[in-house]
């Protein structure tokens, strides 16, 4: 089979397309024939040298991928089901999905919902997964139809499908980014404004600014989420999904104690199979009112993975690069 192949000897990086044979790291790893696969940032991280975030010293790169079971071991998931894979050591530590074929443990496996494909499922991919779980943690701490819901890093994976996935639920996504150029895009996309990065908050000679979001997904950490603490209304919460921008934050306990507003972390990586299903019902609910086609920046063969992981790097993407790893 045809994969991507990541290498660090020392600090000195190699990525190649070559020719391997799949191979399984346990006696019940189930095998799952990739359609598709997509770049992440995390996919960027583990393709770099001397790499914190990479646990091996070489490996197929992706987190990502989707596909059809093509060797089981679980009556759970049978020869020919439709899946997503991702979560756990997947493209870090083990083998990943930026191949024709990966194998897998089943609690990395998630059945597709009749509604998804295999390809929508990769623009989906963790980075949807990532927004809709965030969309149901602020759900589930009583965000309503209607609420004014602020979205940073909105031109990236995640935070343009948290857009549409917030508009298509009733809510009112305000999309932050800092490439301001891409305002239309967003806008058909599902946000009721566009603001840039240095809008967040206000006052910043006080403790508290204005009250001014109902809830709040963020995918860019540091100062943007202390902002985000100091500016949301009283009894609301942010989920916390990346650090793009810095994993440190510096805050007070003032939004909590005085505002009663809540941090939530969102995981992806170690989620509960029940979340897992969770996630993916709703995903399978709200699919007909997405359009998926639009979310993608754009689709690459195996050997264009290098030149996305830095576009990925350097943040100019809008929405999800799509691997399609049988095509030569």
């Amino acid at each position: 089979m045809r994969a991507f192949l990541i290498s660090d000897d020392a600090g000195v990086l190699t990525c190649t397309v070559a020719d391997l044979e799949p191979t399984a790291s346990d006696v019940d790893d189930l095998l799952v024939q990739v359609d598709f696969s997509a770049i992440n940032f995390k996919d960027a991280m583990v393709a770099t040298a001397m790499s914190r975030v990479r646990r091996v010293p070489a490996l197929i790169g992706g987190v990502d991928a989707a596909g059809v079971v093509v060797r089981s071991t679980s009556d759970q998931l049978p020869v020919g089901t439709r899946v997503a894979v991702h979560g756990g050591n997947m493209g870090v530590g083990r083998d990943g999905g930026f191949a024709e074929f990966v194998y897998t443990p089943a609690r990395f496996i998630s059945p597709l919902p009749d509604t998804i494909s295999t390809r929508d499922a990769m623009i989906i991919g963790t980075a949807g997964f990532t927004a809709m779980e965030s969309v149901l943690a602020l759900q589930d701490r009583g965000l309503n139809p209607g609420s004014l819901v602020l979205v940073t890093g909105a031109t990236g994976g995640v935070g343009s499908q948290a857009v549409a996935y917030l508009a298509a639920l009733g809510h009112r996504p305000v999309a932050s980014t800092g490439s301001t150029d891409e305002t239309p895009w967003l806008l058909e996309r599902g946000a009721e404004r566009v603001i840039g990065r240095e809008d967040v908050s206000d006052q910043p000679g006080r403790v508290l600014g204005t009250e001014l979001w109902d809830g709040a997904i963020d995918c860019v950490g540091g100062e943007t989420l202390a902002s985000i603490l100091r500016s949301l209304r009283y009894g609301a919460a942010v989920a916390a999904c990346g650090l793009v921008s810095n994993p440190e934050l510096h805050s007070t306990v003032y939004p909590f104690i005085t505002r009663n507003v809540a941090l939530l972390g969102v995981d992806c990586v170690e989620a509960t199979g029940e979340t897992r299903s969770r996630v993916w019902s709703a995903l399978g609910d709200l699919a007909p009112r997405i359009d998926f086609a639009a979310l993608i920046d754009h689709v690459v063969q195996l050997d264009g993975v290098p030149e996305s992981l830095e576009l990925i790097r350097h943040g100019r993407t809008r929405g999800r690069i799509i691997v399609d790893p049988t095509s030569s």
